[in-house]
């Protein structure tokens, strides 16, 4: 079995692959704070069961997350391959930025699993604490995107500043036209940030030309997709995928 560990700012997110079919997956709080053995413990629980790890691939965006996920993997796993992207691991994606260091690794995985499943030019959206944009051209290559503030730090920050607002449910409300304070906060969340992505994604095909799919992924995703005219496909599990793919291009011929 390969673990696949996707670590993002919120939420860390584990897949299993038994081969090419993800047959089990989890989402879990991201702590700072978290020791290698408290990620061992974890880990531990939620993996028993489901046979021998064979493989594991990681990603992630909070250095000190991934500090302890090494000191994890060298005490737990010293004999498992284990693939974490970053500098020198092989991806196949082409990063045409201006500066390819300080490219997110998940923008780069999910780049290589949206070329993978749907070819290219397409569009790759993540929601989750920044809501991200990834464009990807028709050679797989990163191009580069927009970063915009994920939904739930949007109501967050507005709680926090605004004395007469509070953070509320992320659900559709009766109508665009808000009745009462805590539909008003859901219409402004939910159809504002659907108008914002169609918005930046009009503005990327502009540049672009068509793309063969415009892709949502990310735990906010089944919030927004179906208010969104541009976003033709949900797919969940994207980075998981990527992370399988680039295990298997990492493994020795």
């Amino acid at each position: 079995m390969l673990l696949t560990i996707d670590v993002g700012n919120t939420n860390t997110v584990l897949g299993l692959f038994a081969g090419q079919d993800l047959t089990a997956s989890w989402r879990i709080k991201t702590d700072a704070r978290t020791t290698a053995d408290e990620l061992m413990l974890t880990f531990r629980g939620l993996l028993e069961g489901h046979g021998a790890i064979d493989g594991i691939a990681l990603c992630s965006t909070v250095p000190a997350v991934l500090r302890e996920m090494r000191v994890m993997l060298d005490r737990y796993y010293p004999t498992t391959p284990t693939v974490i992207v970053e500098p020198g691991i092989k991806t196949g994606v082409p990063i045409l930025t201006d500066n390819p260091k300080e490219v997110g690794t998940d923008r780069i995985v999910n780049t290589l699993a949206a070329f993978h499943g749907f070819s290219g030019p397409c569009i790759v959206v993540d929601f989750g604490t920044s809501t991200n944009l990834d464009v990807v051209s028709a050679k797989g290559e990163f191009l580069g995107g927009a970063l915009a503030p994920g939904i739930e730090i949007s109501l967050e920050a507005l709680a926090d500043r605004a004395a007469q607002l509070r953070k509320v449910e992320l659900v559709e409300p009766r109508s665009a036209i808000g009745k009462n304070t805590v539909e008003a906060l859901q219409s402004g969340a939910l159809y504002g940030f659907a108008g914002q992505v169609d918005g930046l994604v009009d503005r990327i095909v502009a540049e672009l030309g068509a793309v063969t799919a415009v892709i949502a992924t990310g735990g906010l995703a089944p919030i927004v997709v179906p208010e969104s005219r541009t976003i033709t496909n949900h797919e969940p599990d994207l980075t998981l995928v990527g992370l399988r793919l680039i295990f298997e291009r990492n493994q020795p011929n």
